[in-house]
């Protein structure tokens, strides 16, 4: 019987190596569009609130530029970095696509928001085999939630002044 410390090899023509031999990477081929498009770009718009987003996707080496500054720049939150990059995530193209983004309105979650949408439609413009995984994440939905107007007689929209009985 023999312990898990020996290292006597029982086969000496069969090499033994330490490290298990992992298979070479091939990088991943650049996406094919259903869609074609006249400047090379695909175009997305997305809103959030009172923020809208224009996107421009194009088969690229993963640049993530929004108003001109990398993404990590714009966005210092990680929340609102991985909102943007959900889309290509779902489609596995994180790298594969140059993402040019601008945004205008609203605050940063707003903006992160509207650039969600804006990535996911101009994937979907793209090549429109991606619509199945974009949609399960929930990436093509509007979310329709806006600010809720003030009300005459009232402090705000919900909120009332102090009511004194007497």
């Amino acid at each position: 019987m023999r312990t898990m410390a020996e290292t006597k090899v029982d086969n000496p023509e069969v090499e033994v190596t330490s490290k298990a031999a992992a298979p070479e990477k091939k990088p991943a081929p650049a996406p094919t569009a259903a869609n074609e498009s006249k400047s090379g770009f695909w175009w997305g718009t997305g809103r959030r609130k009172s923020a809208v987003a224009r996107v421009r996707i194009k088969p690229g080496s993963g640049k993530f530029v929004i108003n001109k500054k990398p993404l990590d720049e714009y966005f210092r939150r990680v929340q609102d970095q991985a909102a943007v990059l959900a889309p290509l995530k779902a489609v596995d193209a994180e790298k594969r696509f140059d993402v040019f983004i601008n945004v205008k309105g609203g605050g940063t979650t707003g903006q992160a928001g509207a650039s969600l949408l804006g990535v996911a439609r101009a994937l979907r413009k793209f090549n429109d085999s991606y619509v199945p995984a974009l949609r399960d994440g929930g990436h093509l939905t509007r979310d329709p939630r806006m600010v809720e107007r003030k009300k005459p007689g009232q402090s705000g929209a919900r909120k009332r002044f102090q009511f004194s009985k007497r």
